[in-house]
């Protein structure tokens, strides 16, 4: 595949470079990462108001722009340069496509158009233990009357204890694997729900743990089918990977500069050490590894766009779960490897609060683990090769 921006792509890559070195410097990640929330609520009217972020690529039908993942994936690239502190990731990749993908028009004509203009945010919930297959699915769903009843515990909610709208996986009970999952769109502040904001290692990005205690749910909570949208589920969890994947692309990216300019500033026997044979070999393989990650995290974006678009093509899209995986375990792992090299390049400093390094080894220690780690999705990948019929054979 051959790939480059257009002239459009271009200017939102510069705009979204541009502002958020202005709004997300290092002093600002640092205010808004110690605030009630976890982000700074004006500035996120902001991304709403004046940069029209949340509504990229919600369709125009709905309110918003109308545009594609590979757009989307060019903001969030930058925006995990800067360690942005805001709820976009959780409203834009987890919510909005479940609710694309899920969602009847009366839910879509609902709650997109308060998503496009910032009103809502919005966050998935739907594991309820360290794994992220199917069986993460723990929580349990009851048809009650005209509606359900849900009860069950969910972790590992990004900004989940500020989000406006709840999108909750639940199962029906005693159902395993993909079968009996539910998806329901809930406002945060039913009855029923209880909030609590968890400490984490990455204070950039906060999570909660949601219990749900005989939550009652009119039918017209429910986004399709009652058990049947682990189909759904799955192509959400998918899209959202690849969206986490463009954003470790962005701290690696990061993260390789500030080493850099480090090491053309400290001097060492007289001379910038960036002059070091030994350690230009360690800056090099980091530019490798991001240049490695950053062709995963798009060419995956591109499949994304193709499997979204109901014209698309299908043998394209049709690679979205490899696509996907590949993306989310290269991007993962070069991050990690090049936060780690950062704070090994920058010296017995490299580790202290003053410096950046170690807020980046946060965010990338989390995000390699969420969603699923590197090894686990090079499994998957596996898997999906042995199964695929060979060049011959019939399918």
């Amino acid at each position: 595949m051959e790939f480059a921006f257009s002239d459009e792509q271009e200017m939102i890559r510069t705009s979204a470079e541009g502002f958020l070195a202005q709004v997300s410097d290092s002093a600002a990640v640092r205010t808004a990462m110690v605030s009630e929330h976890g982000y700074d609520a004006e500035l996120w009217q902001r991304l709403c108001a004046e940069m029209y972020w949340p509504a990229l690529h919600i369709p125009e039908q709905y309110g918003g722009l109308g545009l594609g993942y590979v757009e989307l994936a060019i903001l969030l690239e930058q925006m995990g340069r800067r360690l942005l502190c805001s709820p976009f990731f959780a409203t834009a990749c987890l919510a909005t496509p479940a609710l694309l993908l899920a969602g009847s028009e009366q839910q879509k004509n609902t709650w997109l158009p308060r998503i496009a203009v910032g009103s809502h945010t919005a966050t998935l919930a739907f594991a309820g233990a360290n794994r992220w297959d199917a069986d993460t699915v723990q929580a349990t769903a009851v048809a009650e009357g005209q509606g359900f009843v849900l009860n069950g515990t969910l972790n590992y909610v990004l900004d989940g204890h500020s989000a406006d709208l709840l999108i909750i996986a639940a199962r029906t009970p005693g159902s395993t694997g993909a079968a009996g999952i539910s998806l329901f769109a809930v406002a945060s502040d039913s009855a029923g729900i209880q909030r609590q904001a968890l400490p984490a290692m990455d204070q950039t990005r906060r999570q909660a743990r949601i219990e749900l205690h005989n939550l009652y749910l009119d039918a017209d909570c429910l986004l399709g089918e009652f058990g049947m949208a682990w189909p759904r589920l799955e192509r959400t969890l998918q899209l959202a990977c690849i969206g986490l994947a463009a954003e470790q692309t962005g701290g690696a990216q990061q993260v390789l500069d500030l080493s850099v300019a480090y090491m053309q500033e400290r001097q060492q026997f007289g001379r910038p050490i960036a002059s070091f044979q030994a350690l230009k070999h360690r800056a090099a393989d980091m530019m490798l590894q991001v240049e490695c990650a950053r062709s995963a995290a798009y060419y995956a974006a591109c499949v994304a766009q193709e499997a979204l678009d109901p014209e698309g093509d299908a043998a394209v899209a049709a690679e979205l779960p490899l696509a996907a995986a590949l993306a989310k375990a290269e991007c993962g792992e070069a991050f990690f490897h090049c936060a780690a090299e950062s704070i090994q390049l920058h010296g017995g400093v490299g580790f202290t609060w003053e410096y950046d390094p170690h807020l980046y080894f946060k965010r990338a220690r989390a995000g390699e683990a969420f969603l699923g780690a590197p090894s686990w999705h090079r499994e998957r990948i596996a898997a999906a090769l042995l199964d695929a019929p060979q060049a011959g054979e019939q399918p």
